[in-house]
């Protein structure tokens, strides 16, 4: 089969495409022959060997990705051949095979590429508002990057039940986006004084803010935040300080998301629940451009030099 292969951490011109052995089958798992597979900035954190937990060398790259069933395990009963699928946070995704752990039925109405922009975004989204959050619909809460993909996955699901949401995005296109989703407060991050605005409107602050940036906005979040606030991160790329007594006098709490310390029943609990708000309502990811297996290092190059991004990106397999 083909796969995009790194064999060397490094740049985007270390991923190549290559044949490589059909993955075995474990009695527990999926094989899923991909049609699409999704694109994440954490997919280029660990090609280029900055991430906490590296895969050993050479290792297929990519971790979301939709397809059909091609053959199951002997303990597999959920799934049967011929299924349309969607998995994420697995490895191996950017082949023409992969066998998962976890898959979901994809529900009527989501397209494949659509399938392939679920995992990562919308399991991280739902992790950070119900699994190590606990948002309630009498909330309000601030998503701080709302345009990308885990805060457009913020944002819809918290209008799947019902909580008044603020946004931020850094383009017009993005602001427009949001808008498009049904936020009426959203503000321009790329704008100086626009944490003026927000508190200036939201004066009693925040009960639950989601950033993705906290080595840019962490301290000012902290003063966004209402007593008793809980503040997410879900995104970071350098050291930051931070003044602590903001915390104190609030008796707030910042807590960190990340995926990969889910077990088994989070991934099943949120996927679940992610294809129940796909059935309930019209709400689909957005993507922004889609690529195929012989361009995917500009993917990766474009997936983070995108400021005021939106969307999502994909690869078309076959």
């Amino acid at each position: 089969m083909l796969a995009a292969v790194v064999k060397r951490f490094g740049g985007p011109e270390s991923i190549e495409i290559l044949h490589t052995a059909r993955p075995s089958l474990q009695r527990h798992q999926v094989l899923v022959r991909n049609k699409v597979a999704g694109v994440n900035p954490v997919d280029t954190y660990i090609r280029s060997g900055q991430y906490s937990v590296l895969p050993e060398l050479p290792y297929i790259i990519g971790k979301d990705g939709s397809g059909i069933v091609e053959e199951v395990g002997d303990a597999v009963k959920h799934v049967k051949v011929g299924d349309y699928v969607w998995y994420g946070y697995e490895s191996n995704a950017t082949a023409q095979f992969t066998a998962v752990s976890n898959c979901f039925l994809l529900p009527e109405g989501v397209e494949l590429a659509e399938g392939a922009c679920l995992g990562v975004p919308y399991l991280t989204a739902y992790r950070a508002m119900f699994i190590q959050g606990c948002v309630k619909p009498s909330d309000v809460i601030l998503v701080h990057g709302a345009s990308g993909g885990v805060g457009s996955a913020i944002v819809q699901l918290a209008a799947w039940k019902g909580i008044r949401t603020v946004g931020t995005a850094g383009s017009i296109v993005g602001l427009d986006y949001l808008r498009n989703l049904g936020l009426h407060q959203v503000y321009d991050h790329s704008k100086p004084g626009y944490i003026e605005e927000i508190s200036a409107e939201f004066p009693n602050g925040f009960d639950y803010i989601f950033e993705m940036a906290a080595h840019i906005n962490l301290n000012n979040d902290m003063g966004l935040l209402a007593k008793h606030g809980k503040l997410a991160v879900i995104g970071n790329r350098a050291e930051t300080k931070i003044n602590a007594r903001q915390l104190m006098q609030k008796e707030s709490i910042v807590y960190g998301v990340m995926l990969g310390m889910s077990n088994c029943e989070d991934i099943l609990t949120s996927g679940s629940e992610i294809n129940k708000f796909l059935t309930e309502t019209k709400f689909r990811p957005n993507i922004s451009k889609t690529y195929t297996m012989n361009t995917i290092a500009q993917a990766h190059c474009d997936i983070l030099n995108n400021s005021g991004s939106h969307g999502q990106i994909v690869i078309n397999i076959e």
